[in-house]
């Protein structure tokens, strides 16, 4: 696949916006013109999209679609341990089932473990078509080199058109791994998934420091994406099993495909908590000004039977423990309630909690821009509103 990029000069204004829109530095203007490196550029598109007097233009020659007719069905990696599924797999199952509909191809979990037997039936009756199962003791604990392995042969033998990981510590290191051994690209930490008019899988993700929301196309198969826990609707379970098909595959694990071996598993000894299943969220930000402010969001989220939440700035600034930190740097989020104190609204931040049920956000600034995705919002000091809140709470406590 062959890329051009260029600037038709007697359309360039050297107006600089195509400058400030290039995130790697490529454009400069000389003698009035843009000028782009190509050693720096992507060919992302930024610049040409910027730009208001069509000045650049990229050409991309057309993508080779002759083998995409080999691959077919949307794989879902269903991470699991001691026989339980990882929450976000049913959330990718949710999402998996959309993006089946729409290519009108099968859905299917791959499951690789030990204690796996009773979670096929589970699936089915979350509506999956298929379910792909290597049960060995070798892989009661997950490992990267060995999963690596059968999930490679299983999409060689397959050939799924899309796999979705979730976003999570084993995804993460699991998804990258198998995207090099097929040869094919990697979209990591999504936040929105969709189907093109062409059939391709477009795949939306926070980029340039959560600056923007850039939507990514993979032009070979299979189409590789992990999603953040938490964005994603979870599958609704049916009263009635389906009938699915379950497929043993046949990947002979040795012990030598096993090249790190889990002595014992020991907990952290810090506070445990738990932001991805709290149902009622009370996040601090900048607005509370120091440490000591912390103590009224300590207070309303003790009343609530919440969970603290915090932005980033308030963690960088030593308030509290980065466990609580809310964000695309931090955890995502979905609880009921999420209550935004002092906050104003990041693209970074908005990442990490915007799917909330219902956000209250509480803020001196009319114009912050958690506004714009707030159910309920307070123009006025978290000082001045947080302990009037914390009054009537305490009445209605008696």
């Amino acid at each position: 696949m062959s890329k051009e990029i260029r600037v038709i000069k007697e359309k360039c204004k050297a107006c600089t916006l195509c400058v400030k829109a290039c995130g790697y530095g490529a454009i400069t203007i000389i003698e009035c013109v843009a000028v782009i490196d190509l050693a720096k550029c992507t060919y992302c598109g930024a610049c040409e999209t910027s730009c208001r007097f069509m000045a650049i233009e990229i050409k991309v020659d057309a993508v080779d679609r002759s083998q995409f007719g080999l691959y077919s069905g949307v794989w879902v990696y269903g991470e699991n341990k001691n026989g339980v599924l990882a929450e976000v797999v049913l959330e990718l199952v949710g999402e998996g089932q959309k993006l089946a509909d729409k290519r009108k191809q099968d859905l299917s979990v791959v499951l690789i473990g030990s204690q796996t037997k009773a979670l096929v039936q589970e699936l089915f009756s979350y509506g999956v078509d298929q379910v792909y199962v290597l049960e060995n003791k070798l892989l009661e604990y997950y490992e990267t080199n060995s999963f690596t392995k059968v999930l490679e042969e299983a999409v060689q033998k397959y050939k799924p058109e899309i796999i979705l990981f979730g976003a999570t510590s084993e995804g993460r290191a699991l998804a990258p791994r198998l995207a090099a051994r097929v040869r094919t690209g990697l979209t990591a930490d999504c936040t929105s998934l969709d189907i093109t008019s062409e059939g391709d899988l477009a795949q939306t993700r926070p980029a340039f420091g959560g600056n923007i929301m850039a939507t990514i196309l993979c032009r070979t198969r299979p189409q590789l994406t992990t999603v953040r826990p938490h964005v994603m609707s979870r599958a609704a379970k049916s009263s009635t099993a389906k009938a699915g098909k379950t497929i043993v595959l046949d990947t002979n694990i040795t012990k030598k495909d096993v090249v790190t071996t889990v002595l014992e598993f020991i907990r952290s000894q810090k506070e445990n908590v738990n932001l991805s299943e709290a149902n009622v969220i009370v996040a601090a930000g900048r607005g509370v000004q120091s440490e000591d402010g912390m103590a009224m969001i300590r207070e309303l989220t003790e009343l609530l039977g919440g969970v603290i939440g915090a932005s980033r700035a308030v963690v960088d600034a030593g308030w509290i423990d980065h466990f609580h930190q809310v964000g695309q740097t931090g955890k995502t989020v979905h609880p009921q309630i999420y209550i935004a104190c002092g906050i104003s609204g990041a693209i970074q931040h908005l990442a990490g909690m915007s799917s909330s049920d219902i956000i209250i956000a509480i803020n001196k600034d009319p114009n912050a821009p958690i506004f714009s995705v707030a159910d309920y919002g307070i123009v006025g000091d978290v000082f001045t509103v947080m302990p009037a809140l914390i009054r009537e709470l305490k009445k209605s406590h008696g």
